[in-house]
């Protein structure tokens, strides 16, 4: 089988047009392939003979962009078995099999049904098959061709990345390059010109040019200004092709922008200026402004301004403002009409960044003239001084004068000038000030111990124009006057031992004055004793402001005197001087050997025989243990009598000469059945007369009988000594005393209970100050109960 193909030619498209013919395997290079043959001999097995290929191999072309009515013709298959009866049939697979390619079975021509597109697709792999119609065995082994699709000129040139935005300097040089363009063409760039690329500049002329072949844009003039223009569009366009007639294009727009350099020189738009400024400007404050053009942008139009030369140099400065690029002119100094009425300024305006290569173009700076007016203005008086400072006396009376201020008119009007104090504050209070010469006084008396400075406002202002007011501070000193004697710096508690020797300093002793130094910077100590002398101390000044205090003696006892006082006499050295006497306290301690002090309270009889402050305490306890052991003893005693119930002996005989021993514990006071405790608690119930159970009756009393209502209303005490006479003359009583206990108190009394068993017996709780009252026969125990108390609280 042959495959053969068909094309046209054109002016534009060169296709070549093939037909062979298979007339055997040596012509034209074709394969011919005979078809499979099979032998049947009797007796023999089948023989399969290797095929032989038969294709014409070819590949085929078809054109894109195909616009016919009709299928377009691609090529036609041929088999050497095919005899043309229509017994052979042809089979067509692959890409495009049935869509886009048919096969006619019976010729074996391929047509394209569609409009295909080489940027999209640019070849297709297919199968082809001859098989016998009858059979549908193959005739022949499957073979693969390509069908490629032909180019045409049909895809413009692009710019993917336009349009462009780009900058150059200006002033550069002729032929700077710019920017390089590109420009993409989907034909295929191996068949014909479809797909070369020429470049062109359609608008941008005469400024810019562009290289046909590789796109760069260039500057095409010396010296392009931006001051001038500074925006370019430039259009470029691309055509395939090679630029012939009939090629395809695309374009693009370049926007070119010439950046600032610093080649236009700063100018002042006026060689002269002139400026009102008033005299009340304040000092700091702005009072004009002045700007020199810069046809430069950014950093290239930076300046700055400076005055050069001129009479108001000193009186005026000038700084730049950077977002406004303009010279702030301010005021160093204040202005004054009545002295200087203009000045004269000379202001330069330079460049701060230079390009050296357009230095020719320079000199990059401008300089112009500026006349300043100062205006009169209507001012507040002008005081002599910016502050004063003045002094008086403490204690001065009231109308003392201070001091005077002066304040004049500064204009040439020359008005009066009155005087008054803002008494805003308290210390404006203390002064007065005459309105029309400003003198100072006192309004009230001063204390510089207190206060010893005032501050004070003093104001100023025209007659004629009473809204204008100047101010000045004015600072009072309150001058020092001995008014105050000196004192003690502080309390002193000074101690002397008992074995200090003569001579011995045992304090050193200051003095203060509220007064300052020059009324009191020297102390003058001395004993304030009079005609006499102090034996036992006396005082050593040392001339620094300080004294000792030194004994006079051998040995203090604190049995004896335990403390001192010590009169000082303390002046100063003012004018005239002053003096003041105070008085020192001097205890008298007990030391040690190395001079600590262990104590300072008197100490009882028992420490002249030498015994230690422990042994006398251990001695006191002993005999507070023994007072509180007796007097438990007669507490027991006591308490057992009034537990006692039945008489222990009830003999005949005399129970005197019987000694009975017991160990039961009474009950207390709670035990009524030893005697009949209601007779005492409720004395009427006392009328009948009750026999006594500890003795024996030998004869029978006589009753006694007593009205109900004396009974109600008789005395405790009243009752008591009734009994008594009756126990005395009561023949029935006998003759021995006989302990009865009673234990009321009576109706409302004030006194507490005289129990003992009420009574506390801890130390804490003992107060011994009334043995001082029993007399001198109690007086060694009194100190010595004193004692105990003492150490105790300490």
């Amino acid at each position: 089988m042959r495959i053969a193909s068909t094309s046209c030619i054109c002016p534009v498209l060169f296709c070549l047009c093939f037909v062979q013919r298979c007339y055997g395997a040596a012509h034209h290079g074709s394969i011919k392939v005979t078809r499979n043959q099979t032998k049947h001999i009797e007796g023999e097995t089948e023989v399969h003979h290797r095929p032989k290929r038969g294709w014409v191999w070819n590949q085929f072309f078809v054109l894109e962009e195909h616009m016919g009515p009709d299928p377009q013709y691609v090529g036609k298959l041929h088999s050497n078995s095919d005899k043309g009866d229509g017994s052979v049939k042809y089979i067509l697979t692959g890409e495009g099999a049935g869509t886009i390619f048919i096969i006619d079975d019976t010729t074996g021509d391929i047509h394209s049904t569609k409009s295909l597109d080489r940027e999209q697709k640019t070849h297709y792999v297919l199968h082809a098959q001859a098989i016998d119609r009858r059979t549908n065995k193959p005739l022949e082994p499957e073979s693969e061709f390509i069908i490629k699709v032909q180019d045409i000129n049909d895809n413009a040139p692009k710019f993917t990345d336009g349009p462009y935005i780009v900058t150059v300097p200006e002033m550069s040089e002729m032929g700077t390059s710019v920017l390089q363009v590109t420009a993409t063409d989907a034909d295929d760039p191996t068949y014909g010109n479809s797909a070369r690329v020429v470049y062109s500049i359609l608008q941008g002329q005469p400024y810019f040019s562009v290289d046909p072949k590789t796109g760069v844009i260039r500057t095409a003039l010396h010296n392009m200004d931006r001051e001038a223009r500074e925006h370019y569009s430039v259009v470029i366009q691309a055509k395939d092709m090679a630029g012939q007639v009939g090629g395809l294009s695309g374009s693009t727009t370049v926007n070119i922008t010439l950046t600032d350099v610093n080649d236009n020189p700063p100018r002042f738009p006026q060689k002269h200026y002139q400026l009102y400024v008033p005299e009340s400007a304040q000092v700091g404050s702005a009072v004009g402004k002045i700007k020199a053009n810069d046809a430069d942008t950014g950093s290239n139009a930076d300046m700055k301004y400076t005055i050069i030369n001129g009479d108001g140099a000193g009186v005026f400065s000038i700084s730049t403002d950077k977002e406004t690029r303009e010279g702030i002119l301010s005021l160093k100094k204040p202005l004054n009409y009545e002295k200087k009425k203009s000045y004269t300024l000379n202001i330069e305006g330079a460049n701060t960044h230079l390009d050296f290569r357009f230095s020719h173009l320079g000199p990059f700076k401008d300089v112009t003239m500026l006349k300043i007016i100062v205006g009169d203005v209507d001012e507040p008086p002008l005081f002599t001084m910016p502050s004063y400072v003045m002094d008086v006396y403490e204690n001065a009376k009231i109308g003392t004068a201070v001091g005077t201020v002066t304040a004049q008119d500064p204009d040439t009007a020359n008005s009066l000038v009155r005087y008054f104090i803002d008494h805003n504050t308290e210390e404006d209070r203390y002064f007065t000030i005459d309105a029309n010469t400003g003198t100072i006084k006192t309004a009230k008396i001063f204390d510089r111990e207190e206060t010893p400075w005032y501050n004070i406002t003093v104001a100023a202002s025209e007659i004629d124009s009473p809204g204008l007011v100047s101010h000045v501070p004015v600072g009072v000193r309150i001058l020092d006057v001995n008014d105050n004697p000196p004192e003690l710096a502080r309390e002193y508690d000074i101690v002397v031992c008992e074995n200090a020797k003569p001579g011995q300093v045992i304090q050193t002793i200051t003095a203060t004055d509220k007064d300052n130094s020059a009324n009191g910077a020297r102390f003058h100590f001395s004993l304030d004793e009079g005609p006499s002398l102090n034996p036992n101390f006396t005082l050593r000044d040392n001339e620094d402001n300080t004294a000792s205090i030194l004994t006079r003696r051998r040995k203090y006892s604190r049995t004896t005197q335990d403390i001192y006082y010590l009169p000082v006499l303390i002046s100063d050295g003012g004018v005239p001087p002053l003096s003041s006497s105070s008085t020192l306290t001097i205890r008298v301690c007990a030391c040690e050997r190395d001079g600590r002090v262990r104590t300072c309270h008197a100490e009882a009889f028992l420490s002249s025989a030498g015994l230690s402050t422990g042994a006398l305490i251990a001695i006191l306890l002993c005999v507070v243990i023994l007072l509180v052991f007796s007097l438990a003893i007669v507490v027991l005693f006591i308490t057992l009598r009034r537990s006692k119930k039945e008489p222990l002996i009830i003999s005949e005989e005399d129970v005197r000469e019987n000694v009975v021993t017991y160990d039961d514990e009474g009950g207390g006071e709670e035990d009524t059945e030893a005697f009949d405790i209601t007779a005492l608690r409720n004395p009427s119930a006392a009328e009948e007369l009750k026999y006594r159970r500890d003795v024996r009756p030998e004869v029978k009393p006589v009753p006694r009988h007593h009205p109900s209502s004396s009974l109600d209303s008789v005395d405790v005490q009243e009752f008591i000594k009734q009994r008594l006479a009756e126990a005395d003359l009561d023949p029935s009583v006998p003759p021995y005393d006989s302990l009865q206990t009673y234990a009321y108190e009576g109706h409302r009394s004030e006194a507490g209970s005289i129990s003992s068993l009420d009574s506390v017996t801890t130390h804490s709780d003992q107060d011994y100050n009334y043995l001082g009252d029993w007399g001198p026969e109690f007086k060694k125990l009194a100190e010595l109960y004193g004692q105990i108390e003492s150490e105790r609280t300490t």
